[in-house]
């Protein structure tokens, strides 16, 4: 715990410029000093053995302690990194503590993210020491070992490069805005408000977990820890009602899955994301505004739809809470909410706006006993704090091997030329080319470190062939996010299942369905950046209209249903998703297409259910 203070308050200083203590180191000795504190923090979180973590407390306690000797010597010396150039050549004791640190990173990714990332931080890492013996685009620049070691360490595009200098600067103040969110017991209020708006209309549970789940997963930003968190009570609730066990917990999954794309905080690769394109992190907020939100739609369509034709219904009044007692008792949440928008957005202060709605929320709920921090509550939200921030720094540490090895050896910008060439300029194909490889890079690694990844490899290609810088980044990410919801590895379908007792395959598969415009929502926006913000108001309330029609109505065929008709036959099923996905193609006569398409489904089945007149079988 003290440790984990010691992190955070160094965080704050530098944010801050408060020069506490006379301190306030350079940038790289800042990296470095962090890196040593939660990779110190990783190491005794997250044991050598699992199983009986205090087996081996003494190897633990070692790592952590060469990992606090070994960053804290380089950034002691962070000023002669740089103005004597170490990178190129160093001391021996230099190369020595930057040989060790290497060496921990390594250990502190393969506990953080798994084997297949260490393998892929491994491969990508030293690459250097063989790029020069590499056929075609992939030949490129040889480094020694130790020109490798003291490349990934002492310079500024790996180990500090631009994954860790996001969590340093941006990061670790909406981890902290999460923490404090859940510790004052936020995510109640934001599920008790979606009930006493939702509960009690049809199949309301399940729009109740939609929304509420929305709403806290778009502010803590982690999809397994809000399936946690809301699960427990909204999948419960949804089988109370009517819904079976693998369809609520697909319903949860999918909510989970999508907030982590949802403004205002949205994930950890979000604020990566604004680093690599070079622009303010408020403009990636306002480029995925209009996707999530249709995703959103999208689900709630669709357990509407499930309820209407299983006939479920909400539940009682009685139960729901009355929505003015609600905002009454969370105030304090709304006004942290405004507060974190109007700085992010208002006065673009990004990386301190996380702060001063943490510090609003903690002085807003100190009024109730219920919410106000305890000193055994403040104990646990640091500790809370700690052990998620230590997890970022010991996968994104190693995640920063990867972009060195592959920048350091000009691959890179290589790979992205080759790939456009082979292209032939098709866009189509390059798209489903990296929808594919985003995909399968997702099962095996976090989303940080798929997009961190094919964002060197595949975005720049994307952008070069003309496609919008922010929705070819978006692309990558939405496509990378779908491993959680698509078997076989489909973590969030399976952590949902665990809560829900139904069976993970079977969860998972409906989990894809349900999630099923996640898979079209990418291509769209690619194709036609009207939907993330990029056009004329005209367009994107056109493109924006168009696409709610397009989703209701391959929603419509999913569950069988069209409001105000009721269920509809297979034929007429076909028809509906053929009309709703000719609607999103952006183009007049194919839309038009689309649209005669639906008004003939609607129009055949209205007269199917028309009352026969008597005598007309005769």
């Amino acid at each position: 715990m003290v440790m984990g203070a010691l992190g955070v308050l160094l965080a704050i200083n530098q944010q801050f410029l408060l020069n506490l203590f006379g301190f306030q180191p350079l940038g790289n000795a800042y990296l470095y000093y962090l890196i040593g504190i939660f990779l110190a923090l990783a190491f005794l979180t997250m044991p050598l053995s699992v199983m009986h973590p205090l087996r081996f407390w003494w190897v633990d306690a070692a790592l952590g302690i060469a990992a606090l000797i070994s960053a804290g010597w380089l950034g002691y010396h962070g000023l002669e990194i740089i103005q004597k150039g170490w990178e190129y050549d160093a001391p021996p004791m230099a190369n020595f503590m930057a040989t060790m640190l290497l060496l921990l990173v390594l250990e502190g990714v393969r506990r953080g993210g798994g084997t297949i990332l260490l393998c892929t931080a491994l491969i990508f890492g030293t690459y250097p020491l063989y790029a020069d013996a590499m056929p075609g685009f992939l030949w490129g620049t040889e480094y020694s070992l130790m020109g490798t070691v003291r490349a990934h360490v002492l310079g500024v595009e790996s180990i500090i490069g631009i994954p860790m200098q996001v969590v340093a600067e941006l990061v670790i103040g909406f981890v902290i805005f999460g923490s404090v969110l859940v510790a004052t017991k936020g995510s109640d209020f934001f599920m008790e408000l979606a009930s006493a708006l939702l509960g009690h209309s049809r199949g309301g549970p399940a729009k109740v977990a939609v929304i509420g789940s929305g709403i806290l997963g778009s502010l803590s930003g982690s999809v397994i820890s809000n399936i946690l968190t809301s699960g427990p009570f909204s999948i419960p609730t949804m089988r109370r009602v009517g819904y079976p066990a693998h369809y609520a917990a697909a319903v949860e999954a999918c909510a989970s899955t999508g907030a982590t794309l949802m403004p205002p905080v949205m994930g950890t690769v979000a604020f990566v994301m604004a680093s690599f394109i070079g622009v303010q992190y408020s403009a990636i907020v306002l480029a995925a505004v209009i996707p999530a939100i249709l995703f959103y739609v999208a689900l709630l369509f669709q357990v509407d739809m499930y309820a209407a034709r299983r006939g479920l219904k909400g539940l009682p009044r009685g139960e729901t809470p009355a929505i003015w007692p609600v905002l009454k008792t969370g105030w304090p949440y709304l006004l942290s909410l405004a507060v974190l928008i109007f700085v992010l957005m208002g006065l673009r202060m990004e990386a301190r706006s996380p702060y001063y709605a943490s510090l609003v929320m903690v002085a807003a709920t100190a009024f109730r006993k219920e919410t106000r921090l305890t000193f055994t509550r403040a104990k646990d939200l640091l500790i809370d704090i700690s052990r998620n921030i230590a997890s970022l720094v010991a996968v994104l540490a190693g995640i920063g091997l990867v972009v060195g090895g592959l920048s350091y050896t000009g691959v890179a910008g290589a790979f992205s030329r080759e790939l456009l060439l082979y292209a032939g300029g098709n866009t189509a194909l390059m798209l489903m080319a990296g929808a594919i490889t985003s995909f399968v890079l997702g099962m095996g690694m976090t989303v940080t470190a798929c997009y961190i990844f094919l964002s060197i490899l595949l975005a720049p290609a994307l952008v070069q062939a003309g496609l919008n810088p922010i929705a070819s980044h978006l692309f990558i990410l939405y496509w990378g996010m779908l491993s959680f919801i698509t078997p076989p590895v489909a973590l969030a379908a399976i952590t949902a299942a665990n809560v829900a007792g139904s069976k993970p395959m079977k969860t998972g598969f409906h989990a894809m369905r349900l999630g099923m415009p996640l898979f079209v929502l990418p291509f769209i926006f690619v194709y036609d950046p009207a939907l993330i913000m990029d056009g004329t108001a005209l367009e994107i309330i056109e493109r924006v209209s168009l696409t709610l029609i397009a989703i209701w109505a391959i929603t419509s065929a999913f569950e069988s249903w069209i409001y105000g008709i009721g269920h509809i036959g297979t034929l007429s099923r076909i028809a509906t998703a053929v009309g709703g996905l000719l609607i999103i193609v952006p183009a007049l006569k194919t839309s038009l297409a689309g649209g005669v398409i639906l008004l003939a489904v609607i129009v055949i089945n209205l007269r199917l259910q028309r009352p026969q007149p008597q005598g007309a079988e005769r």
